[in-house]
């Protein structure tokens, strides 16, 4: 009987001791859940029942859509964010979980979606040539199918609805600058074919629901755009510059380097983007920065802001169907929404890169152009548009092309 009491003790102690064991891993897991959710959020303006809009922001946790969602929560709004993840990350928007204002769906809009929602910005896209190549069919389905879906709930919920499209429905342009009303020079089954077909066509459905369904629809051609929380490899020129001359590489120049960009600071963005919704006008808007540079002097811009930087430039074969000229005509912004962009490029990329680099990408940082943003501690962007005098330490900034 004494065995059998002294066999039972190891058994309860033995339990006893694994049970201990499995409490302290559980109490490492809270400890890291715990720092990764912030205790504090950025301040957020309160707005009653009657001013605070739900909006559905497909996207949500990608570059651009991430900056947006920032904004429209410090506004106030109930913001609702759909990624599937295939490129935007959690970390881009982790500062608002927990939030009341706040919802995220993990969803394919590939697939319908039944929410309620005001306003939806549907931003969900690859937007990288890496990105958008490496499944192509999935790039098409997510700017048709996708757009579909959120034509149709748009349609069903009465919310008004704004279009992400791209400077690409020009395809390599015979027209300079391009104006929304030119129709552009696209190889239909090229390799930028996916995104660029994608993008016409989800304008064609957009136009085609105002027309057939009554559907409140805006649609934005968004041209390159820089900031942080883009992907550091994502083969992107900008990117790419950076990257090679902080590690002293030769800087690849893709063709002659004489083919030109016009890059946009994603604040300056995300208020066009803001700015065409509250809007009345209901035709294709461009919204980009129509300072032109060439690809070459970007290049030698960057070297030159990396302090030390031995790297020299090459050429490469030229991409297929790389556009020659990319410059957007934004009368019609300035003419219906009052927007011009304020961020200087060389200015923003320098304080990124007066910046260390604590990680891989820069997803994590918010950068803000001096008399644009003030820093936060949350390292939110709190548009404050006509501020001048921002001290320099305030600011941040990184920089990519969309």
């Amino acid at each position: 009987m004494l065995k059998n009491i002294d066999t039972s003790n190891e058994d309860v102690k033995r339990e006893l001791k694994e049970a201990k064991t499995r409490i302290e891993e559980l109490e490492k897991k809270i400890a890291l859940l715990e720092g990764h959710v912030p205790q504090k959020y950025p301040d957020v303006k309160f707005l009653g029942y009657k001013e605070r809009k739900r909006i559905l922001v497909t996207g949500g946790a990608g570059f651009v859509g991430s900056h947006l969602v920032d904004v429209l929560m410090t506004q106030g709004h109930e913001v609702i964010v759909v990624d599937n993840f295939f490129t935007g990350r959690k970390r881009n928007v982790e500062h608002w979980f927990g939030h009341r204002n706040f919802e995220l769906i993990h969803h394919d809009i590939v697939n319908p979606l039944y929410v309620e929602a005001d306003e939806i910005y549907h931003l969900a896209s690859p937007a990288s040539p890496p990105h958008y190549m490496q499944n192509p069919v999935k790039t098409i389905k997510t700017n048709t199918l996708g757009t579909i879906n959120m034509l149709g709930l748009a349609r069903r919920v009465g919310a008004k609805i704004l279009i992400a499209s791209t400077s690409e429905v020009y395809g390599d342009p015979m027209v300079h600058p391009q104006p929304e009303s030119y129709w552009g020079h696209v190889n239909p089954i090229g390799p930028r074919a996916c995104y660029d077909e994608g993008k016409r066509v989800a304008e064609t459905l957009a136009y085609a629901y105002a027309k057939q369904e009554k559907v409140t629809v805006r649609v934005a051609r968004i041209f390159n755009t820089y900031g942080p929380r883009m992907h550091v490899s994502d083969g992107r020129v900008v990117s790419n510059f950076i990257m090679q001359a902080l590690q002293n590489l030769t800087i690849t120049v893709y063709g002659n380097g004489k083919q030109t960009r016009s890059f946009c600071y994603v604040s300056d963005l995300v208020d066009g983007l803001l700015g065409l919704m509250k809007s009345n006008y209901n035709l294709p808007v461009n919204i980009g920065n129509p300072v032109e540079h060439t690809i070459e002097e970007f290049a030698m811009i960057i070297k030159n802001l990396v302090p030390g930087c031995r790297s020299t430039l090459s050429t490469s074969a030229a991409v297929e169907d790389d556009p020659q000229r990319r410059r957007p005509d934004i009368t019609i912004a300035e003419t219906h929404l009052s927007w011009t962009p304020k961020g200087c490029l060389s200015q923003c990329a320098r304080h990124y890169l007066n910046y260390p680099v604590a990680h891989s990408t820069w997803s994590h940082q918010h950068a803000t152009p001096l008399g644009q943003c003030r820093w936060t501690p949350w390292g939110v962007a709190t548009h404050s548009l006509g501020s001048p005098g921002i001290d320099e330490d305030e600011v941040n900034g990184s920089i990519e092309d969309k």
